[in-house]
């Protein structure tokens, strides 16, 4: 058959990936290329193969191997270029000629068609086939590639090459204010050990239903080593929301061990909730996740969170429930739009 691109969703479970693989080797491929992606619904696993099966061959070996959504298409061996690479030359066309994004875009994702789309709602795209990615206020890029849709990872790819073809971003404080919607403003700022007893102090303010929710019990303190946790940078960011000299809210976003994927949890003051805080924290954990690269933000939450979640799915969130049926997982992407694929 030749040269293929076989895409397939799996259960996030050790050995997956060596079942995949056995199952490509006993149909005589050889795996040229692997990539491993995250996406709404599990992992991506994404293989440029050669081999003399048939796609539909492979197809049924793959799916009796565990995998979902399988697509098999054909490949080139230009497709069999570093991808690294590649996009670093991709990046420094743009830098030249930044008035062909739509084209390098194009490129970068291997899409079928790629064109400007302007006005107000962008985001209402049933079709997996189709990535939007913001350029700016009402404007935007929309890719179409036949046969295989986007996953996050790809969305999170294309939003980093946009960012290159636009001016320099200003420099951000790293206290910034945040006006609500009382006409109270607020102070953003990095969670550092000073914060210690003010975030103490915060969780003693905090009802306990509002622990529970945040921590899934309602424990009165925060303990000394995960507060430490939450402090290093090195496993993720942290940011408080201050007022008149106290911690009102705590929201973090910690580094995952799947690739591509941070998680975030915010805890907000009950005095301080339904006055957008809570909305805006979250805006700003998507934004640095984006900044760092992530594909995907996930939350874990209880069911009977109902304003986290109404927050969560109007910000595009994809709910998922999980095998405890007290929790569920919302699921968002960071840096484009891309929709969630077709259930069936």
């Amino acid at each position: 058959m030749g040269f293929l691109r076989i895409r397939t969703t799996v259960d996030e479970r050790p050995g997956r990936l060596a079942s995949l693989a056995a199952a490509l080797a006993a149909k005589g491929g050889n795996i040229l290329g692997l990539s491993v992606q995250p996406d709404t619904d599990g992992t991506v696993d994404e293989f440029v193969a050669d081999i003399p099966a048939s796609a539909e061959t492979v197809r049924t070996a793959l799916e009796a191997a565990g995998g979902r959504r399988v697509q098999v298409v054909p490949a080139t061996a230009h497709e069999l270029t570093d991808e690294p690479t590649r996009a670093l030359l991709l990046a420094v066309r743009l830098r030249d000629m930044p008035w062909r994004l739509p084209e390098v875009l194009a490129e970068l994702l291997r899409a079928d068609d790629a064109r400007w789309v302007y006005g107000a709602d962008l985001s209402d795209l049933p079709d997996p086939t189709l990535l939007t990615v913001p350029v700016a206020p009402r404007r935007a890029i929309r890719l179409r590639r036949l046969g295989l849709p986007f996953t996050l990872t790809e969305a999170a790819r294309a939003a980093a090459l946009v960012r290159l073809a636009q001016p320099p971003a200003e420099t951000v404080s790293a206290e910034r204010p945040l006006l609500l919607s009382d006409g109270v403003e607020v102070q953003v700022r990095p969670l550092t050990p000073l914060y210690r007893e003010a975030v103490r102090d915060l969780h003693d303010r905090c009802s306990p239903d509002s622990r529970r929710f945040r921590y899934f019990t309602a424990m009165p303190a925060l303990p000394p080593r995960m507060f430490d946790r939450l402090c290093d940078r090195d496993h993720g960011h942290s940011m408080v929301a201050g007022y008149d000299g106290q911690v009102v809210a705590l929201a973090s976003l910690t580094f995952s061990p799947d690739p591509g994927i941070a998680e975030m949890a915010v805890l907000v003051e009950d005095r301080w909730q339904g006055l957008g805080l809570g909305r805006a924290l979250v805006g700003m954990l998507l934004t640095e996740a984006r900044d760092l690269g992530f594909a995907e933000v996930k939350a874990t939450m209880l069911s009977d969170n109902t304003r986290m979640r109404r927050l969560l799915v109007s910000l595009g969130a994809t709910l998922c429930y999980t095998e405890d049926p007290g929790v569920v997982e919302a699921r968002i992407a960071a840096g484009a739009i891309v929709p969630s694929p077709r259930r069936g």
